[in-house]
Protein backbone atom coordinates (compact mmCIF):
# COMPACT_ATOMS: atom_id res chain seq x y z
CA UNK A 1 0.00 0.00 0.00
CA UNK A 2 1.01 3.40 -0.87
CA UNK A 3 2.13 6.21 1.99
CA UNK A 4 -0.93 8.54 0.79
CA UNK A 5 -3.62 4.97 1.14
CA UNK A 6 -1.42 4.37 4.60
CA UNK A 7 -2.43 7.96 5.79
CA UNK A 8 -5.94 7.37 4.46
CA UNK A 9 -6.62 4.29 6.42
CA UNK A 10 -5.21 5.76 9.45
CA UNK A 11 -7.17 9.24 9.61
CA UNK A 12 -10.41 6.79 8.85
CA UNK A 13 -9.63 5.15 11.94
CA UNK A 14 -8.37 8.35 13.92
CA UNK A 15 -11.94 9.97 12.48
CA UNK A 16 -13.92 6.87 14.04
CA UNK A 17 -11.89 6.92 17.39
CA UNK A 18 -12.91 11.32 17.43
CA UNK A 19 -16.36 10.71 17.24
CA UNK A 20 -17.18 8.63 19.81
CA UNK A 21 -18.46 10.65 23.15
CA UNK A 22 -15.67 11.09 26.05
CA UNK A 23 -14.80 13.13 28.02
CA UNK A 24 -13.27 15.45 25.19
CA UNK A 25 -16.69 15.89 23.66
CA UNK A 26 -17.93 16.44 26.99
CA UNK A 27 -15.50 19.27 27.50
CA UNK A 28 -15.78 21.27 23.91
CA UNK A 29 -19.19 21.13 24.32
CA UNK A 30 -19.90 22.86 27.18
CA UNK A 31 -16.81 25.40 26.50
CA UNK A 32 -19.00 26.01 23.44
CA UNK A 33 -22.06 26.34 25.00
CA UNK A 34 -21.24 28.25 28.19
CA UNK A 35 -18.53 30.71 26.88
CA UNK A 36 -18.29 31.58 22.98
CA UNK A 37 -17.92 30.43 19.89
CA UNK A 38 -13.72 31.59 20.25
CA UNK A 39 -13.10 29.90 23.00
CA UNK A 40 -15.19 26.57 21.60
CA UNK A 41 -12.43 26.98 18.12
CA UNK A 42 -9.90 27.70 20.94
CA UNK A 43 -10.66 24.30 22.84
CA UNK A 44 -10.66 22.40 19.64
CA UNK A 45 -7.37 23.57 19.03
CA UNK A 46 -6.26 22.40 22.22
CA UNK A 47 -7.42 19.04 21.44
CA UNK A 48 -5.31 18.66 17.80
CA UNK A 49 -2.55 18.89 20.02
CA UNK A 50 -2.93 16.77 22.16
CA UNK A 51 -3.37 14.40 19.84
CA UNK A 52 -0.41 15.71 17.95
CA UNK A 53 1.76 15.01 21.30
CA UNK A 54 0.43 11.39 21.31
CA UNK A 55 0.97 10.81 18.10
CA UNK A 56 4.50 12.11 18.17
CA UNK A 57 4.78 9.95 21.30
CA UNK A 58 3.61 7.07 19.73
CA UNK A 59 5.68 7.31 16.97
CA UNK A 60 8.80 7.62 19.23
CA UNK A 61 8.41 4.43 21.00
CA UNK A 62 6.85 5.67 23.97
CA UNK A 63 4.28 2.69 24.34
CA UNK A 64 6.75 0.16 24.66
CA UNK A 65 8.58 2.13 27.82
CA UNK A 66 4.46 2.15 28.95
CA UNK A 67 4.55 -1.47 28.45
CA UNK A 68 7.82 -2.17 30.02
CA UNK A 69 7.27 -0.04 33.03
CA UNK A 70 3.76 -1.07 34.29
CA UNK A 71 3.67 1.45 37.38
CA UNK A 72 4.69 4.22 34.57
CA UNK A 73 1.46 3.68 32.93
CA UNK A 74 -1.00 3.29 36.03
CA UNK A 75 0.63 6.20 37.76
CA UNK A 76 -0.45 7.86 34.38
CA UNK A 77 -3.94 6.62 34.43
CA UNK A 78 -4.53 7.29 37.89
CA UNK A 79 -3.41 11.09 37.36
CA UNK A 80 -5.71 11.64 33.98
CA UNK A 81 -8.81 10.17 36.32
CA UNK A 82 -7.88 12.46 39.17
CA UNK A 83 -7.75 15.75 36.67
CA UNK A 84 -11.05 14.25 35.09
CA UNK A 85 -12.74 13.84 38.29
CA UNK A 86 -11.55 17.38 39.36
CA UNK A 87 -12.76 19.09 36.08
CA UNK A 88 -16.54 17.23 37.27
CA UNK A 89 -16.39 18.54 41.05
CA UNK A 90 -16.34 22.43 39.29
CA UNK A 91 -18.45 21.78 37.02
CA UNK A 92 -20.59 20.37 39.34
CA UNK A 93 -20.61 22.95 41.86
CA UNK A 94 -20.70 25.44 39.43
CA UNK A 95 -24.04 24.08 38.15
CA UNK A 96 -26.29 26.67 40.48
CA UNK A 97 -24.88 30.25 39.54
CA UNK A 98 -26.52 32.14 37.14
CA UNK A 99 -24.40 32.52 33.39
CA UNK A 100 -24.51 35.06 30.67
CA UNK A 101 -23.31 33.82 27.24
CA UNK A 102 -21.64 36.20 24.92
CA UNK A 103 -19.83 35.86 21.86
CA UNK A 104 -17.82 38.57 22.78
CA UNK A 105 -14.50 37.83 24.53
CA UNK A 106 -13.90 40.42 27.31
CA UNK A 107 -11.42 38.56 28.50
CA UNK A 108 -8.36 37.57 25.73
CA UNK A 109 -6.93 35.40 28.43
CA UNK A 110 -10.40 32.91 27.87
CA UNK A 111 -9.37 31.61 24.71
CA UNK A 112 -5.86 30.64 26.18
CA UNK A 113 -7.72 29.18 29.03
CA UNK A 114 -10.02 27.17 26.67
CA UNK A 115 -7.38 25.56 24.90
CA UNK A 116 -5.21 24.84 27.78
CA UNK A 117 -8.29 23.00 29.45
CA UNK A 118 -8.94 20.82 26.57
CA UNK A 119 -5.34 19.82 25.86
CA UNK A 120 -5.03 18.96 29.47
CA UNK A 121 -7.84 16.94 29.22
CA UNK A 122 -7.03 14.96 25.88
CA UNK A 123 -3.41 14.21 27.50
CA UNK A 124 -5.56 13.16 30.69
CA UNK A 125 -6.12 9.50 29.03
CA UNK A 126 -2.91 7.70 28.45
CA UNK A 127 -5.53 4.90 27.01
CA UNK A 128 -5.59 7.10 23.48
CA UNK A 129 -1.49 6.94 22.77
CA UNK A 130 -2.18 3.45 22.91
CA UNK A 131 -4.79 3.41 20.38
CA UNK A 132 -2.75 5.48 18.37
CA UNK A 133 0.18 3.11 18.56
CA UNK A 134 -2.19 -0.03 18.14
CA UNK A 135 -3.09 1.97 14.63
CA UNK A 136 0.63 2.83 13.91
CA UNK A 137 1.93 -0.66 14.34
CA UNK A 138 -1.25 -2.27 12.67
CA UNK A 139 -1.26 -0.06 9.16
CA UNK A 140 2.54 1.53 9.23
CA UNK A 141 5.57 -1.12 7.39
CA UNK A 142 8.22 -1.80 9.26
CA UNK A 143 10.26 0.87 7.80
CA UNK A 144 8.12 3.93 7.94
CA UNK A 145 9.23 6.35 5.34
CA UNK A 146 10.28 9.95 5.70
CA UNK A 147 7.10 11.56 4.18
CA UNK A 148 4.79 9.39 6.63
CA UNK A 149 6.22 10.53 9.51
CA UNK A 150 6.16 14.20 8.60
CA UNK A 151 2.10 14.08 7.43
CA UNK A 152 1.01 11.94 10.61
CA UNK A 153 1.11 14.42 12.79
CA UNK A 154 -0.34 17.00 10.76
CA UNK A 155 -3.15 14.48 10.03
CA UNK A 156 -4.25 14.04 13.59
CA UNK A 157 -4.36 17.61 14.17
CA UNK A 158 -6.76 17.68 11.46
CA UNK A 159 -8.84 14.90 12.29
CA UNK A 160 -9.16 16.01 16.08
CA UNK A 161 -9.04 19.88 15.77
CA UNK A 162 -11.51 19.40 12.52
CA UNK A 163 -13.98 17.29 14.04
CA UNK A 164 -14.07 19.20 17.33
CA UNK A 165 -14.31 22.09 15.38
CA UNK A 166 -17.85 21.16 14.41
CA UNK A 167 -18.31 20.24 18.15
CA UNK A 168 -17.62 23.81 19.00
CA UNK A 169 -19.76 25.56 15.70
CA UNK A 170 -22.88 23.25 16.55
CA UNK A 171 -23.00 23.88 20.05
CA UNK A 172 -22.02 27.42 20.08
CA UNK A 173 -25.50 27.94 17.78
CA UNK A 174 -28.50 29.83 19.06
CA UNK A 175 -30.78 27.21 19.82
CA UNK A 176 -28.50 25.03 22.13
CA UNK A 177 -27.59 28.12 24.24
CA UNK A 178 -31.21 29.17 24.81
CA UNK A 179 -31.34 25.29 25.48
CA UNK A 180 -28.36 25.51 28.05
CA UNK A 181 -29.43 28.34 29.93
CA UNK A 182 -33.10 27.14 30.54
CA UNK A 183 -32.11 23.84 32.08
CA UNK A 184 -28.51 24.97 33.44
CA UNK A 185 -28.12 23.84 36.65
CA UNK A 186 -29.41 19.96 35.05
CA UNK A 187 -27.41 19.99 32.39
CA UNK A 188 -23.91 21.03 34.55
CA UNK A 189 -24.56 18.27 36.75
CA UNK A 190 -25.54 15.85 34.06
CA UNK A 191 -21.54 16.59 32.74
CA UNK A 192 -20.40 16.53 36.01
CA UNK A 193 -21.63 13.18 36.64
CA UNK A 194 -19.91 12.00 33.24
CA UNK A 195 -16.83 13.53 33.67
CA UNK A 196 -16.91 12.58 37.50
CA UNK A 197 -18.08 8.36 36.11
CA UNK A 198 -15.25 8.79 33.50
CA UNK A 199 -12.39 9.64 35.76
CA UNK A 200 -13.32 7.38 38.38
CA UNK A 201 -13.28 4.89 35.71
CA UNK A 202 -10.04 5.76 34.86
CA UNK A 203 -8.41 5.47 38.36
CA UNK A 204 -10.15 2.32 39.02
CA UNK A 205 -8.61 0.86 36.02
CA UNK A 206 -5.54 2.15 36.58
CA UNK A 207 -5.69 0.43 40.18
CA UNK A 208 -7.03 -2.96 38.84
CA UNK A 209 -3.75 -3.03 36.66
CA UNK A 210 -1.31 -3.18 39.65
Amino acid sequence: MSSTGICISIMAALVVGAMSPGPSFVVVSRIAISRSRLDGFAAALGMGAGGVIFAVLALAGLTALLSQFQWLYVLLKIAGGAYLFYIAVNIWRGAAEPLEVSDEVNDRRAPMRSFMTALLTQLSNPKTIIVYASLFAALLPRTVPLDLIIALPFGVFAVEAGWYSIVALAFSARHPRRLYLHAKTWIDRTAGAVMGGLGLRLILSGLSTR
